[in-house]
């Protein structure tokens, strides 16, 4: 492959991520940007205090694995150490094993991200067609990177904004996609919790969608539990404010760590945290012709393959696929 040619990927997520290596892989020149401070996306693993510090996933907290795709990809992050089976179910063993990073989440994003250029708080402000290139990716202080092809693998209404100037034509159901939104209480405590078999407990209420002990899924050298809100009672104080909230959460909490005390804690907003509809292909790619070339957008991530893990790793890699496809027929 043309190592001339430039691909700009906008997410340092699972999906970006996935992406970025496939193309450096078959000899593609890559840029991966992403707004945040850190990689991962969901990948998200926070660590409180010190000496020694609370270490708590925040967004995504397992997965599991259904395709042989993907069977491969976690069976290369367990040799290299970044991943690992935690337990079956979180109840009766299901026999489906629940995957997790070693040392949080983040492990497997940081792992992905070694070898490739990859800059954080990097804010993309328009993706636009180019005066070099096919596609001009233009940052909020003005810097243009020139790319023949772009993925794009953030959530679908940022997307959208990014390409209002690209003049492409989206289909009405990606552009209205509705996301859930999930607020999180991250709580060390000063002894160790009885959350569920093995740590963890799905649904336990209307308040809560997941309670996590971290401690138990052994990535935490001291107590500290994730509560995840809800959809509905996310939504329903999604507005209050933020010391409000998290103190709501906290009183919700307690029954679930009776005879716990929380002595440190920080509380979260997952704007969008899942799709509420999920688009049939594993990604959406549209060419388009230019005074330089063809160019490729191709969108990606948890709103194509599936809202877990494994959907986003597997539109991530098709993105990947269908992109290389379309620089080599150019």
């Amino acid at each position: 492959m043309n190592r001339d040619l430039r691909v700009v990927v906008v997410g340092a997520g699972l999906s970006g991520l996935i992406a970025a290596r496939d193309l450096v892989n078959h000899g593609i020149h890559v840029t991966v940007l992403d707004k945040g401070r850190g990689i991962g996306g969901r990948l998200a693993t926070r660590r409180i205090g010190s000496d020694p510090a609370a270490v708590l996933d925040h967004g995504a907290q397992f997965f599991t694995v259904r395709s042989p795709e993907f069977e491969r990809e976690v069976a290369e992050w367990t040799r290299a150490g970044v991943a690992r089976e935690w337990c079956r179910g979180f109840g009766d063993d299901d026999g489906h094993p629940r995957y997790v990073g070693v040392d949080g989440m983040t492990s497997i994003a940081k792992h992905l991200a070694r070898g490739l250029d990859v800059r954080t708080n990097t804010l993309v402000f328009a993706i636009r067609r180019g005066t070099s290139s096919p596609w001009d990716v233009v940052l909020d202080d003005g810097t243009v990177v020139p790319a023949h092809a772009v993925i794009v693998t953030c959530p679908l209404p940022q997307t959208y904004s990014l390409l209002v100037s690209a003049e492409l034509e989206l289909p009405s159901e990606l552009t209205s996609t509705e996301y859930d939104r999930t607020l999180a209480l991250l709580a060390v405590l000063d002894r160790p919790a009885a959350v569920g078999a093995h740590g963890g407990w799905q649904n336990p209420n209307a308040t809560f969608s997941w309670i996590g002990d971290n401690q138990a899924k052994a990535i935490s050298p001291v107590p500290a539990v994730t509560f995840h809100a809800s959809p509905q009672w996310s939504l329903d104080h999604w507005d209050d404010d933020h010391a409000d909230a998290a103190r709501l959460l906290a009183d919700e909490a307690a029954p679930f760590i009776e005879g716990c005390n929380i002595v440190a804690s920080e509380f979260k907003r997952w704007r969008f945290a899942t799709p509420r509809s999920i688009w049939p292909e594993p990604c959406h790619v549209i060419t388009t012709e230019s005074a330089h070339g063809n160019g490729t957008i191709a969108l990606a991530g948890d709103a194509f393959a599936g809202p877990k893990v494994e959907g986003a790793a597997l539109s991530g890699a098709t993105a990947a696929a269908r992109v290389r496809a379309e620089l080599a027929a150019n």
